[in-house]
């Protein structure tokens, strides 16, 4: 199992406050991996520093072989193409449809065959199924429908990592298992995940490694 996430003594600060000391992580191939704990315990902080929107103050940080206390500016595209990322407000654009949404990040992230693009495009929202959807603006779909469409956006690249802030927060129990359901599979294709959530069912639904982030320190739970 290749190592994508290599973390030893790292410290996150926002502000010059401190909100992570001393964290350990090895992340691999195909891993699930829940992030637990309150709000504004670093969950989201720790996420900021993989696609390098946050910067690590001390120790040692790699994500898919980029040193991110070293990376240069003009690589941090190249990394983030590498990985998808799922909000829990979805931050699709209003004013464009899914599949206008779908191309956006296509032409920028170097896309340029328009055929391609919409046969990749018709590809991934079938694999969330959205493939009815595809000309449809954001607001007349509902929560879990705009939810599946950033899935499918997060999916695009084809990504080897897949970072997930609270998906489910602002959806009712059964929307939120069939997108945790979706998310899920996704691992089959060796995508790793990392879901911050406080929501514990789906631990137990959808097995993982469980890190609890609380008093600046994140720390395993053990099974």
């Amino acid at each position: 199992m290749d190592i994508l996430v290599d973390y030893s003594n790292v410290e996150i600060r926002q502000q010059e406050q401190t909100i992570l000391r001393d964290v350990n992580l090895q992340i691999g191939t195909g891993e699930v991996v829940y992030l637990l704990g309150k709000v504004g315990s670093g969950k989201s902080s720790l996420l900021k520093t993989l696609y390098a929107e946050l910067p690590i103050k001390n120790g040692e940080g790699h994500v898919l072989g980029y040193n991110l206390r070293k990376i240069r500016r003009r690589d941090i595209p190249i990394l983030r193409r590498k990985i998808g990322i799922v909000f829990q407000d979805f931050q699709l654009l209003a004013d464009r449809s899914v599949y206008e949404n779908l191309s956006f990040v296509l032409k920028a992230t170097g896309w340029k065959d328009k055929r391609v693009m919409k046969s990749h495009i018709e590809q991934v929202l079938a694999q969330v199924g959205m493939e009815t959807k595809a000309y449809r603006m954001p607001h007349q779909l509902s929560g879990g429908e705009q939810q599946r469409v950033v899935i499918a956006r997060a999916l695009l690249n084809s990504p080897q990592i897949i970072l997930a802030d609270e998906p489910t927060g602002n959806l009712d129990p059964t929307t939120g298992r069939e997108l945790m359901e979706l998310l899920y599979s996704v691992r089959g294709a060796g995508t790793t995940l990392l879901i911050a959530t406080h929501n514990h069912t789906w631990t137990e639904l959808y097995p993982g490694t469980k890190l609890l982030f609380e008093k600046e320190h994140v720390v395993k739970v053990e099974a």
